[in-house]
């Protein structure tokens, strides 16, 4: 793709990602790399902006990019540790501070002439989340805003588009953050804003069909946007010739199998159902490690998958549904800083024996992006609106051991949970929600009868593309009700509770 872009270098922020997405909503392309994995086409990037880090540039740890190759020559905008790194190593000096900065701040000072803060007035909210601070500006460093506690919260170098700033413009506490990622690359950068959900279609499918030929392929469905959208692409550039499974691995919602195969017709897609859900429970018999299970479920998939494919003639290729955020969290940047935190059962290689190919349309793509490259194909809203569920299904909101009775009692919950969350018009107001079954009994009283039964654990989070996550403050009345049915309805669970932690440091799924 011929778009303009822009090179996000990492080095381990949790933000990294936020700001990625924030670039892209000003309809520009970026990419995240490795600070010290800077790629090959280095110039073909017309700006680079520098993240965070947990590290601090005057420890033994200090991560050291080559910016050669782009300071002074590209529009660079440098974000608190990038900021310091500048300072720190261009004759500035970068302290620890006296106190913690952390949280909302208020700019009290802006240069207002400059074209960086054009838009944006003093008193504006940023947000700071550093423990070290610039003391002294770097040679050439011109400043550009402070804050009560922060003097040198942002600066330039003069004669050089190079900015440095010590809050974080990504995150939606800097309450004027889009305009100033706006001022840097349409103002400053001169990018044009040419990555649209239209321009995103027209151009996968023209490469498809360059790549893909006259060849076959093989997809794996889930009946979620991902797939969906993956499928209506190659739809688009290879029609007949693609191939689509869904498997039921006895692990998806409640007659969600029979569900998602009637929301495929109409659509024009070649769909084949398969349940293998006897041979995904069979080889789950009695394993609780949730990495195992992930792996367990991916073997067999590719097992089940393998002998769908032989019975297709000629098939070269199989279609995934990967997206940015499974790549970004599933490649370290020692590698690249950021730590792996699970195994992505939809990245990685495929067994040798497979003899496919590998096409993913949609690997650069967020989670909200895929949503709207799904509606520009006029694609049914119910389909792009449903919650994202996780590949390995129901094994990963069983704690411990898995039986077919605990995959009932959970279905009955969720099922209960996901209903009540429409009928009450909440549904939409959710990112993602599901149950989780505990590996704990816990006593209760049914009439004049002690139990000893199961505990589940509702979980509903706000987000946009879940890399952070917020829990929902779902009305307690709608809590009460969906309770006391679960509690009256599914035999097997007698205590219902409500997670109320966020992403970081919880996760979305407790395995």
């Amino acid at each position: 793709m011929q778009h303009n872009k822009v090179l996000i270098l990492d080095f381990g922020s949790q933000y990294t990602q936020l700001i990625a997405r924030r670039v892209r909503e000003l309809n520009i392309y970026c990419e995240i790399h490795p600070f010290n994995k800077i790629p090959s086409d280095s110039d073909s990037f017309r700006a680079v902006i520098l993240s965070g880090s947990p590290n601090s540039v005057r420890g033994e740890d200090v991560l050291h990019p080559d910016l050669s190759g782009f300071r002074g020559k590209k529009p660079m905008l440098a974000v608190c540790y990038g900021a310091q790194y500048l300072a720190h190593f261009s004759g500035g000096e970068v302290a620890e501070s006296s106190t913690r900065e952390y949280g909302r701040a208020h700019l009290g000072f802006i240069k207002t002439d400059e074209d960086f803060f054009e838009n944006i007035h003093e008193s504006s909210q940023v947000w700071m989340s550093h423990s070290d601070t610039i003391k002294r500006l770097p040679e050439g460093g011109i400043l550009l805003a402070s804050t009560e506690d922060v003097e040198n919260a942002a600066y330039k170098i003069e004669g050089e588009d190079t900015y440095g700033i010590q809050f974080h413009p990504e995150v939606y506490h800097t309450t004027d953050g889009h305009q100033l990622l706006h001022n840097f690359l349409v103002k400053i950068g001169e990018i044009e804003q040419d990555w649209t959900p239209n321009a995103f279609v027209e151009e996968t499918v023209e490469e498809l069909k360059e790549k893909l030929g006259n060849d076959r392929v093989v997809l794996g469905l889930s009946g979620g946007v991902d797939s969906s959208v993956a499928a209506m692409l190659l739809h688009k550039a290879i029609g007949k010739n693609l191939y689509c499974i869904f498997v039921n691995n006895g692990l998806l919602r409640k007659n969600e199998f029979e569900d998602v195969l009637h929301q495929y017709e109409g659509m024009g897609l070649n769909v084949k159902g398969v349940d293998a859900s006897a041979r995904f429970l069979d080889a789950l018999a009695g394993e609780s490690d949730p990495e195992k299970k992930r792996k367990t479920i991916g073997r067999v998939f590719i097992e089940v998958f393998d002998d769908e494919a032989h019975r297709i003639q000629d098939v070269k290729w199989l279609a995934q549904g990967t997206i940015y955020p499974d790549v970004i969290e599933s490649v370290s940047a020692t590698g690249g800083p950021s730590a792996t935190i699970k195994s992505h059962h939809n990245v990685g290689g495929l067994p040798d024996f497979m003899k496919l190919k590998v096409v993913e349309p949609l690997k650069a793509l967020f989670k909200d992006e895929v949503r709207r490259v799904g509606a520009s194909m006029n694609m049914d809203s119910h389909l792009l609106g449903r919650h994202p569920f996780p590949g390995p299904g129901l094994a990963i909101r069983i704690l411990g051991d898995l039986t077919r009775e605990k995959v009932r009692i959970l279905q009955e919950v969720d099922a209960i949970f996901i209903n009540n969350l429409r009928s009450w018009n909440l549904y939409d107001k959710v990112w993602q929600a599901g149950a989780m079954l505990l590996p704990v009994n816990s006593v209760g009283v049914m009439g004049d009868e002690r139990t000893y039964e199961k505990c589940v654990a509702l979980r509903a989070v706000e987000s946009t593309d879940g890399m952070t996550a917020d829990w929902v403050n779902l009305p307690y009345e709608f809590l009460q009700k969906t309770s006391n049915e679960i509690i009256n309805k599914v035999k097997g669970v007698n205590r219902v509770v409500y997670d109320i932690s966020s992403k970081p440091p919880a996760t979305i799924e407790w395995e």
